[in-house]
């Protein structure tokens, strides 16, 4: 964990990024971290100096070595330390001695391996941090600037590697061969990637700071084991969507921590893995479950230019791919409209007689014969005034044509399409098979980007769209504050709540609540009953009972005064059986609701991200269908709507088979005051859920709620 006061800042890492010279500390040819790294800084041809370091050899890498950072003439900007862990502070004193204020750690053996290993980092960090040095590690392989061709780097970089316009962060060392090595696959160009090792005192955040700055980085590529300061990462991402810098993060661990609170049901719907998706969502960051999707979807965010909105046209060669595009479309959002009259008539003059020229196009495998059939019907579908952009299958040479000269010309003629073309038009491969040495060439020649194959590029496309969209919303930094009233907490609130002090609680701040009379004795249950009506609903009222119903304290469709003293004389009887040691306040009679819909909207404290809420269909079944939709509070009244529309059930507040529909404007407002009470109320709550809130109509009610507090 940080512990230094000062926050590294972009300036900070441009000047880690950029040095001038480097110095090797540990150098020696008995080490492959050693000989990587001295081979990549050559392969790059780093334009300074690179010093190695070793106390006792003399020549190391096939160049004089230094016995000290100190016996080095002339200055260094960075020294990339390789040496035991028990040796690092003194070459740390040395590098300030020397002036070196940049350090990159490869050195392994501290946090990672327990106790010890965790008081060794904190003196390095404690070190670093009171001698203005910049320190990315410990354990970690250092970072490859591709953009600028400087790799202090611990492990093979693949040679043919293109800078471009994917900037990568790693919480995994081990990972990022595999990455750097899909990355060339697809042809998609780095300008950045930082191997984090322990951030000790540069973090995944701190990088991601500095990539938002960055010119040669247009969108930036995340691995996260872990996100460490959720308020760090928030003002980062809200920078990074702000600047129109994409984020693509694949974030692992779907484990179930203590955001659930044993009293509400909220808590068994919440886990860490919904939280962070939910959270991730909000701030405007693509979330991807694979590395093929990691950089997929970040090349295609990378090279892309942006899209006017969701109908695509669709030209390939192959029938079965236009219907494998069409399902994922759908399963995308992406539409496919019908090509206009005009474009159809064109292509009837393009396509041979056994084509049927509608959207998505298949010209056919007449392409063999004709190779430019397809340029030819793609220059008509670029027209179209029915599309906003236009999707081309089409793979990218393999091999060398005989002469090699045709497939730079066939590309050529592809580009000049490309850029003519009035709409943007992406290229995609049929599959994710690599892209062969010519095929980059060509490619590169061109200066055109094919996204590998129909399934992780309609993933890509679809979350470049929905990138888009969310930029262009901004609800949270665009979304009005609603004035809150004052909400005076009680000085004894703690634990739990009775459902009546709930509805209290809530009836005060706002929040519409089902009429109620709290009996204390039969006769006032019966007096209830000829006050509100039956038929009536009767609960037990106490602060150690939270679900009322598991312990025979929930009586629905009471329908008479003297059922509603034997209700209550049982009901008592029963609690006090089962539970002696209960308080009990008495017996909540509501008059029942019937028809409408029942709803669930809680909120739980999340350990990291805060106060979250979940909406969802409710009532008894809430664990069991756990149709739900998650968001990190505050939210606004946009993204309560889009909540319910998530919702698989969403069709019931529509209104089906005769039922009356939701006003859903009013649903909206409700749950919106909901959440703004459960941020107005602080730290201390721990959970409030109200399940069920009915609604039928314009009518919604909070027929019971639970209120916990910190203890």
């Amino acid at each position: 964990m940080r512990v230094h006061s000062s926050r590294v800042t972009p300036e900070d890492l441009r000047s880690l990024f950029h040095p001038r010279s480097i110095a090797l500390v540990g150098a020696t040819d008995n080490s492959r971290w050693s000989i990587f790294t001295f081979n990549n800084l050559k392969e790059r041809n780093f334009s300074g100096p690179i010093h190695c370091v070793h106390p006792t050899r003399e020549v190391v890498h096939g160049q004089p070595a230094f016995r000290s950072l100190l016996d080095i003439p002339e200055p260094v900007d960075l020294a990339y330390i390789m040496v035991p862990s028990h040796a690092v502070l003194q070459v740390m004193e040395e590098a300030h001695r020397k002036g070196i204020r940049n350090l990159v750690m490869l050195t392994a053996g501290f946090r990672e391996t327990g106790e010890a290993g965790a008081k060794l980092e904190e003196q390095v960090l404690a070190y670093a941090a009171s001698h203005g040095q910049v320190l990315l590690g410990p354990n970690g392989n250092g970072f490859v600037n591709l953009a600028k061709g400087i790799t202090p780097y611990g492990l093979p970089i693949p040679p043919a590697l293109p800078a471009g316009p994917v900037g990568i962060v790693l919480q995994s060392g081990a990972l990022a061969s595999q990455v750097m090595a899909l990355a060339l696959a697809r042809n998609i160009g780095i300008s950045l990637l930082v191997s984090m090792g322990n951030e000790s005192m540069i973090s995944a955040t701190d990088v991601m700071d500095y990539l938002i700055e960055d010119d040669s980085t247009r969108v930036i590529a995340l691995f996260l084991e872990t996100i460490r300061s959720p308020q760090e990462f928030s003002r980062v991402a809200r920078r990074a969507q702000a600047a129109g810098k994409p984020i693509v993060a694949l974030k692992i661990g779907r484990s179930v921590r203590s955001a659930q609170t044993a009293m509400a049901h909220t808590g068994a719907l919440v886990g860490d893995d919904r939280v962070n998706d939910a959270a991730l969502r909000q701030l405007g960051v693509i979330r991807v479950h694979s590395l093929e999707d990691l950089i997929t979807t970040a090349g295609l965010l990378g090279y892309a230019p942006p899209l006017p909105g969701r109908r695509m046209g669709v030209v390939t060669p192959s029938g079965g791919a236009c219907d494998i595009l069409s399902d994922r479309a759908e399963d995308e959002g992406i539409l496919l409209p019908d090509f206009a009259v005009q474009t159809v008539a064109r292509l009837r003059e393009v396509l041979p007689a056994f084509s049927t020229p509608h959207n998505p196009l298949d010209v056919t495998g007449y392409v063999v014969v004709d190779q430019t059939l397809l340029q030819r019907a793609l220059t008509v579908v670029a027209d179209d005034p029915n599309v906003d952009f236009i999707l081309c299958l089409t793979d990218p040479p393999r091999v060398p044509t005989q002469p090699p000269e045709a497939a730079y010309q066939q590309v050529e003629r592809l580009r000049q399409i490309v850029d003519g073309a009035s709409k943007p038009i992406v290229l995609m491969s049929n599959t994710s098979v690599d892209i062969t040495e010519f095929g980059r060439a060509v490619l590169n020649w061109a200066g055109l980007h094919v996204v590998g194959g129909m399934e992780h590029g309609m993933t890509a496309l679809g979350r470049l769209l929905w990138w888009q969209e969310q930029r262009a919303r901004r609800v949270r930094e665009t979304m009005e504050e609603e004035v809150m009233p004052s909400l005076a907490m009680p000085a004894d609130a703690v634990g739990y709540w009775s459902e009546e002090r709930a509805r209290s609680f809530l009836r005060e701040a706002g929040i519409p609540v089902v009429p109620g009379v709290l009996a204390r004795s039969a006769d006032e249950a019966a007096a209830a009953v000829r006050m509100l009506g039956a038929p009536v609903a009767m609960k037990i009222q106490s602060p150690d009972i939270a679900h009322k119903s598991d312990v025979g304290g929930v009586r629905l469709d009471v329908g008479s005064e003297a059922q509603a003293r034997e209700v209550y004389e049982r009901m008592i009887w029963k609690i006090h059986e089962r539970m002696p040691d209960s308080r009990l306040d008495g017996v909540l009679v509501t008059p029942m609701r019937t028809g409408g819909v029942e709803l669930l909207v809680g909120v739980v404290r999340d350990p990291l991200w805060g106060p979250v809420m979940a909406v969802g269909l409710g009532g008894v079944f809430v664990e069991v269908l756990r149709d739900t939709s998650l968001r990190v509070l505050p939210v606004g009244p946009e993204d309560i709507r889009d909540m319910l529309a998530e919702l698989r059930g969403a069709a019931i507040l529509r209104g089906v088979r005769g039922g009356e529909p939701a006003d859903v404007d009013r649903l909206v407002a409700v749950i919106h005051r909901i959440s703004r009470i459960a941020v107005a109320a602080g730290e201390g709550l721990q959970a409030l859920e109200i399940n069920p809130l009915y609604v039928r109509g314009s009518q919604v009610e909070a027929l019971d709620a639970l209120v916990t507090w910190k203890t």
